[in-house]
């Protein structure tokens, strides 16, 4: 059985596994004050030139998720490439219209679609997606990678934990929870932010990026020993150091045996702002 894999724009899925498993993209929007729109494209120049006119912007753009007939078209385009079915993986129904007009898109065309709210966002996302790729080439049926990708899910086995410079992203974008109290301009301050039942959730604040990703694995080790093996997939907004101080902290406390760094897509800086880092980790093995 021939099965196309679709993620949304939000899940930052690194370049090379697009082909390497087979995975498309569709695009959010990005909406600016003037009115204009441009689709959430996920390549390098068009991610490198966003990080430099969101900085240079007056105010925050707004977003919108994709239409029912994007995904329409979408799905169409796989069946008349040959594909059987269609498995899709999404941001957190909490956070975006995205997965609805994906399952709405579904009821409307002559191709069995799946379409799985995954309850995370950035590069928690791609991980699952992988998953179940790996599943299907060994032979598995769709009915079968859904059960165990739902199974994984609800067990706590992937997370998006990330750390933001300017919070303020969050508060104008309207997609974080319980943020009361966390609210601030001070120099260096950090807002360390996870996602909990579909939610993004701020946790603490700290002052400079090293107490931040000190902070990022705490968060993580609170259901997940030091020692335990993982996958993760390092994620930035235009703060590549960052990043790689924080990939660098995870493999002394952590056994890391597969690592990739994805830049985040338009829409996710744009709600996050420029300088966020963090992490999507696929628990392999938990030790005891």
């Amino acid at each position: 059985m021939k099965v196309k894999i679709l993620v949304d724009s939000t899940a930052d899925i690194p370049f090379s596994w697009m082909e390497k498993y087979d995975m498309d993209s569709i695009p959010l929007y990005v909406v600016w004050d003037d009115g204009t729109s441009e689709p959430d494209e996920r390549t390098p120049e068009e991610i490198e030139n966003f990080y430099r006119r969101i900085k240079e912007a007056g105010s925050v753009p707004k977003t919108s998720q994709p239409s029912v007939e994007d995904f329409k078209k979408k799905y169409l385009k796989y069946r008349e490439e040959g594909y059987d079915a269609v498995l899709v993986l999404t941001i957190s129904s909490k956070l975006s219209g995205t997965y609805n007009s994906a399952v709405l898109a579904a009821r409307e065309v002559d191709i069995p679609v799946h379409v799985v709210d995954t309850r995370l966002a950035s590069g928690a996302i791609p991980l699952p997606a992988r998953v179940a790729r790996e599943m299907l080439e060994k032979g598995t049926s769709v009915e079968e990678v859904l059960k165990k990708l739902d199974e994984r899910l609800k067990n706590g086995d992937f997370k998006a934990i990330f750390y933001v410079s300017d919070f303020n992203y969050l508060v104008k974008g309207g997609r974080v929870s319980k943020f009361q109290g966390f609210v601030g301009n001070l120099l260096k301050i950090r807002v360390c932010l996870h996602i909990e039942n579909g939610e993004l959730i701020p946790y603490r604040k700290v002052r400079g990026d090293r107490k931040a990703v000190e902070a990022l694995i705490e968060k993580l080790s609170e259901d997940t020993p030091e020692g335990s093996k993982l996958r993760v997939i390092g994620v930035h907004a235009d703060n590549k150091a960052g990043v790689m101080e924080l990939l660098n902290t995870l493999r002394k406390k952590y056994e890391v045996v597969d690592e990739i760094i994805s830049p985040m897509g338009k829409v996710i800086t744009t709600h996050v702002g420029p300088g966020t880092v963090g992490f999507g980790i696929e628990v392999l093995e938990r030790r005891k």
